[in-house]
């Protein structure tokens, strides 16, 4: 197994009114020796907003402001703008979140040039009711029974997770988005492709757009895209959460697959336990006990550092050797049997 440092809590709330509940799930942008964190900020009434320090290295904090650093504009968002993830594609970066309304929860988009000045894309992921998912995906192979547990009688399904590629793949932007329980992955030329026809055709032959489906019994329950994917010489490092649900309710842990570099589509390796899961008190206690949800990584040297929700309460750091971690995916990957060629 890798080995895994718990490097402890970067940043806790506050008792400014923008981050009085809870601080979690940042995005993360690494600019040389400095680390951006965009982290979900929650006040009264479960209200978020995005809130921004800067770090010093990996773990000391250099800046932070007092004032949100973006806060709800549209009625799409109203009741909240959380679990921000980032990327940078062709001098843009991609800042992806998921946009409450009171309702529905959605992956919506802001752009930047500078990182400093948003602009506001709209929802992205597909809008669609649970009715209208079951008529267009009727004919296709079986779907996993858990998407009828999960979004049965919902007026529009919850689409989460929303997380960019950090560049195009065969000239395309790709994204990852979770309608439970599995992962789905989408590409297009430009964001102005994802109208009706689009998504109708998507449903149709939904069952091509899954990336990841749960397969170990620390991910039973269900997935989801976690830090934006890593590109490395031997393939996509995907950093997901995977979830149990267990007596007490579900448990969370941070979990690691590699993905082909020209077809993501194409699982090259999966660790069969979690990278890492709740077991230190602010993992374990907390405004959703038992929750370890990363969305943001820098690398230092060979050390990556893991940014998550530690219980949906603060944000906490974990570090792994990159060396290391890539080592035990190749031998997995190496370990697997050929398959079976028929005459």
């Amino acid at each position: 197994m890798v080995e895994v440092k718990k490097e402890g809590i970067i940043l806790q709330t506050s008792s400014l009114d923008f981050e009085n509940e809870s601080v979690l799930n940042p995005a993360v942008w690494q600019d040389g020796n400095k680390v951006h964190l965009f982290y979900r900020a929650v006040h009264d009434n479960n209200q978020s907003c995005i809130g921004y320090c800067r770090l010093d290295g990996p773990l000391t904090i250099e800046q932070k402001n007092n004032t949100p650093f973006l806060t709800p504009k549209f009625d799409y968002e109203k009741h909240g703008m959380e679990d921000p993830r980032i990327v940078k594609i062709d001098d843009v970066y991609y800042l992806s979140y998921v946009a409450f309304d009171g309702a529905n929860a959605l992956g919506a988009l802001a752009t930047s040039t500078d990182l400093v000045n948003f602009e506001r894309q709209g929802i992205i992921v597909p809008q669609i009711s649970y009715a209208d998912f079951d008529r267009l995906t009727a004919h296709e192979p079986v779907l996993n029974e858990k998407y009828l547990r999960y979004n049965r009688g919902a007026n529009i399904l919850a689409d989460k997770d929303f997380v960019f590629f950090p560049r195009r793949i065969n000239g395309k932007l790709t994204f990852l988005h979770r309608i439970k329980p599995d992962i789905q992955i989408t590409s297009v030329t430009g964001l102005t492709e994802l109208n009706n026809v689009f998504w109708e055709q998507y449903f149709r032959h939904f069952d091509k757009h899954i990336l990841l489906a749960p397969k170990y019994p620390h991910e039973v329950s269900y997935v989801g895209a976690g830090c934006p994917p890593i590109e490395t010489e031997h393939g996509w490092l995907l950093i997901y959460h995977g979830v149990k649900d267990m007596v007490k309710g579900y448990e969370y842990s941070c979990c690691v697959a590699l993905l082909d570099l020209d077809n993501p589509q194409k699982e090259i390796a999966r660790l069969p336990y979690p990278l890492f899961k709740p077991e230190l008190p602010y993992e374990l206690k907390g405004d959703v006990d038992d929750v370890c949800f990363p969305t943001g990584t820098a690398l230092f040297g060979d050390r990556l550092y893991i940014y998550y929700g530690a219980a949906d309460e603060l944000i906490a750091c974990a570090s792994v050797s990159l060396t290391a971690l890539m080592d035990e995916l190749i031998s997995i990957a190496n370990s697997k049997p050929a398959p079976l060629h028929h005459q």
